[in-house]
């Protein structure tokens, strides 16, 4: 018995020998659509001045019938909970934001990975004139049909990962006052050289009002001010669900004064005023 015990640990380990190094490389990735194509893709800016209606004051939206795709890497994603439910996407052209009614997607797509998206059967629309991707659904406050997030298995149907991640691929811009809200909402940005005003209360990034009374909390956000900007032009908005909400500001307690530093994130749009969309703890670089 144990002869027989011996030849078939013996022959186990013959058969595994010679499975080493003979995998296949993996060709299909276990996420999106496979078979999407790489025919008909253009730029967001082209599909930007497809469908000029994401810039509407009313928040409209439209079906794209067109067998059209975009090819873009991913440069915002949930990784730090401060992005809910949306990727943005950026080419050489312009960037999009995509709604999805979809959790962690951090995990699947990753900071630099690079999708092409088929638009067909998807809506576009604009919400306060940042430009999305999306599905729609009934406001019940509003009583009306809106552009919203797709739900998770639309998206995994018209979206097929290129590649693999690379983060590098993805070098934010500098900020500056000339910039074109139309054609560069969206975009990776870095605010360089700003300190943010004196705040009350606990003088965190986004505080839960139940503790901290001194700010007001809109659509679940806290917007804060830079000493360089009027709050009509910019802010830097963080939700109260971001894993960096509870982060104090920059600010040197012993001299009382704000502490310079640079910021990094997707800069959206809010009818006409910037909105710095933080995407984690490092995008927060302390200068001084």
């Amino acid at each position: 018995m144990k002869a027989i015990k011996y030849f078939l640990a013996a022959f186990a380990i013959v058969l595994l020998s010679a499975c080493q190094g003979d995998w296949d490389e993996p060709t299909n990735v276990p996420y999106g659509n496979n078979n999407i194509t790489d025919e008909n893709i253009i730029t967001i800016a082209e599909l930007k001045a497809k469908y000029p209606n994401v810039f509407a004051e009313t928040d409209e939206y439209k079906l794209i019938e067109e067998p059209i795709k975009i090819k873009a890497r991913v440069t915002g994603n949930d990784v730090g909970g401060n992005v809910y439910k949306q990727i943005a996407l950026q080419d050489e052209t312009g960037a999009i934001i995509v709604s999805i009614n979809h959790s962690g997607i951090h995990g699947f797509l990753a900071e630099g990975q690079e999708i092409i998206l088929d638009l067909q059967g998807l809506y576009i629309g604009g919400y306060r004139k940042q430009p999305q991707i999306g599905g729609l659904y009934y406001n019940e406050d509003h009583s009306a049909v809106e552009l919203g997030r797709m739900y998770k298995e639309t998206f995994q149907q018209h979206y097929k990962c290129v590649g693999t991640p690379d983060p590098d691929a993805i070098q934010p811009i500098d900020y500056n006052d000339n910039l074109d809200k139309n054609a560069d909402c969206a975009k990776l940005m870095t605010l360089r050289n700003v300190s943010f005003k004196p705040v009350g209360g606990l003088g965190t990034f986004a505080p839960d009002t139940t503790v901290d009374r001194s700010v007001s909390i809109i659509g679940g956000c806290v917007n804060r001010v830079l000493n360089e900007y009027k709050e009509a032009d910019l802010v830097i908005r963080t939700s109260t669900y971001a894993k960096f909400a509870a982060m104090k500001l920059p600010f040197d307690e012993v001299n009382k004064k704000p502490i310079k530093c640079n910021l990094t994130g997707i800069m959206n749009r809010y009818n006409n005023t910037w909105q710095l969309i933080i995407r984690k703890e490092s995008d927060i670089e302390i200068l001084e």
